[in-house]
């Protein structure tokens, strides 16, 4: 096999792989490749949000629990920025900076289920101890599948997991 010369300080592993020269057409990464830079530049992105950035986004932004209903057309909830006084919404902008700085990094699952054509749902199903959370699971499903499918989907499988906890936490 001929020795080419080093690109980036590594080997053109596929020229060494399929011993050509390094004028072949595939390329040296691979589908795992691109998902896990993807990954790894989305997690950067969350890092570290910046605390200014927060309050500016929540400007302008309505409260989520506070939603006209659906059918009340050109209607607006309360706003972030409306609502509470100056200290309020500092407060505000400090928790949800707070979750966000704390959340879990999904960011590999989140890529995976893009590439993947799937998408995140609100079904979830999970396990307690006491008031502590111990287990969540959250979805993700082909955008074709029912609700219906979905639904009962979630269902058979909480059903089945709550057996088999219920007997591993038995097992003493």
């Amino acid at each position: 096999m001929t020795d080419f010369p080093h690109r980036g300080g590594h080997d053109n592993p596929c020229a060494y792989a399929a011993g050509i020269g390094p004028n072949c057409s595939c390329l040296p990464y691979t589908e795992d490749d691109l998902r896990a830079e993807a990954a790894r530049q989305h997690a950067t992105l969350a890092e570290d949000p910046d605390f200014m950035g927060v309050g500016e986004q929540m400007n302008g932004t309505e409260i989520a629990s506070h939603l006209p209903p659906a059918e009340a057309e050109g209607a607006e909830g309360w706003h972030w920025d409306e609502a509470l006084d100056e200290d309020q919404f500092h407060a505000a902008q400090q928790k949800i900076h707070d979750l966000i700085n704390g959340a879990a990094d999904v960011s590999a699952w989140a890529v995976n289920l893009g590439a993947d054509g799937l998408e995140p749902d609100e079904h979830t199903f999970g396990f307690a101890a006491g008031d502590k959370p111990i287990i969540r699971v959250h979805f993700a499903f082909a955008p074709e599948l029912s609700d219906e499918a979905r639904d009962a989907f979630v269902t058979g499988l909480g059903e089945a997991a709550a057996r088999e906890m219920h007997l591993a936490l038995n097992r003493h």
